[in-house]
C-alpha cells in the first residue's frame, strides 16, 4: 500500500533513513545544511530521532504538521520524533541542530516528567538573554565533546544534554506551558499510544485495544482521562486525523485513496469523519492550505 503521507523520512536531513543507534547524539551548525538548501528545509520526518534547535541569530518559520510556528533569536525549537516539519530560515540564521535517538532521549528523561513532557509537542520557545548565553555555552560544550573521545566522554555528553534540556524546561515554564501530568496510569497510556501508532490504520475499536493491553475498557478510559485528558477513542481519532491532514497537505492522493489507506472502506464515511473533526471537508481543508 502506498504511504498516505508521502513525506520523506530521513536520518539526518537529506540522508537515507536507517535505524538509529541507541546512544546516537549529533550536533552541527544550523547553516551546514540550510545554506546549501537556500535557507529552506522542505517538510520531512525522522522516525526515530528527536531534535532541539538552538537559534542564536536570525529567525524564520517552522512548519510543524499543519501548524506554522514563527521564531526569532534567541530561541529553542523542539521537534519530537516522527513529526513532519520543515523550515524557512531568514538568510544567515545561525545556531546549532542537536539530533538524538528516541531511545537515548527516553533514558535521559526517565527520571524527570518535566523533561519528557518537553517533547510532547513541537514548540518554539523564546529564551531570555541569560538562558541564551548559558545555552550557547552548553551547545559549544556538547559539540566539543562529540568531536573527541576523552575520558568520561559519555558522561560529558549526557551532562551537556541535561543542561540543554533544563534550559528548554525553564523556557517552557516561563512561557506558561501547562505542567506535565504524571501518575499511576502513565505507563498504560504510553503503551496505548505505542499500539495506536502501530495499528491505527486498522480502525480497531477501543475494546480490542483494551484486551490487547490486558485491562478493562473502564480502566483504560480512566487512565486516558487522567493522563491524556481524553477518552481512548479520542486518541485513536486524533492519530487518524493527524495522518489524514499529513496526506492532504503533502501528497497528491485523492480523498478516497487517503480514506482507504487509513482503513475506511467507504470514502463517504471518511469524508464525514474528517468533517466532523476538522469542521470542514477534506477537499476544503486541502484547498485552504494551497
Amino acid at each position: 500500500m502506498q504511504d498516505s503521507s508521502a513525506v520523506p523520512s530521513f536520518y539526518l536531513y537529506g540522508e537515507s533513513h536507517r535505524a538509529a543507534a541507541p546512544g546516537f547524539v549529533h550536533a552541527e551548525a544550523l547553516d551546514d545544511r540550510s545554506r546549501p538548501s537556500d535557507w529552506t528545509i522542505r517538510p520531512h520526518a525522522h522516525r526515530e530521532l528527536a531534535q532541539l534547535i538552538f537559534i542564536s541569530k536570525g529567525g524564520g518559520d517552522m512548519r510543524a504538521e499543519a501548524r506554522t510556528l514563527r521564531f526569532q533569536a534567541p530561541s529553542l525549537l523542539v521537534v519530537p520524533a516522527g513529526l513532519v516539519h520543515g523550515f524557512t530560515w531568514v538568510a544567515e540564521t545561525a545556531g546549532v541542530v542537536i539530533t538524538m535517538a528516541s531511545t537515548y532521549l527516553a533514558g535521559l528523561t526517565a527520571r524527570d516528567a518535566d523533561a519528557s513532557a518537553l517533547f510532547a509537542n513541537a514548540a518554539s520557545l523564546a529564551l531570555p538573554p541569560g538562558a541564551a548565553a548559558s545555552l550557547q555555552r552548553h551547545t559549544r560544550d556538547l559539540m566539543r565533546e562529540l568531536g573527541w573521545s576523552a575520558p568520561g566522554h559519555k558522561t560529558a555528553v549526557d551532562a551537556a544534554m541535561l543542561a540543554i534540556l533544563l534550559a528548554g524546561i525553564r523556557a517552557c515554564a516561563q512561557a506558561g506551558a501547562p505542567a506535565p501530568r504524571a501518575g499511576h496510569y502513565a505507563g498504560l497510556v504510553a503503551r496505548l499510544r505505542a499500539r495506536i501508532e502501530e495499528r491505527f490504520r486498522l480502525r480497531e475499536p477501543v475494546p480490542a485495544y483494551a484486551a490487547a493491553l490486558g485491562v478493562s475498557v473502564t480502566a483504560l478510559g480512566n487512565a486516558c482521562t487522567r493522563i491524556a485528558g481524553a477518552a481512548p477513542g479520542t486518541l485513536l481519532d486524533e492519530r487518524a486525523m493527524l495522518e489524514a491532514r499529513r496526506a492532504l497537505l503533502y501528497s497528491n492522493l485523492s480523498v478516497a485513496e487517503i480514506g482507504y489507506a487509513l482503513g475506511f472502506a467507504d470514502p463517504g464515511h471518511f469524508s464525514r469523519f474528517f468533517t466532523r473533526h476538522a469542521g470542514q471537508s477534506p477537499r476544503a481543508f486541502r484547498a485552504a492550505a494551497q
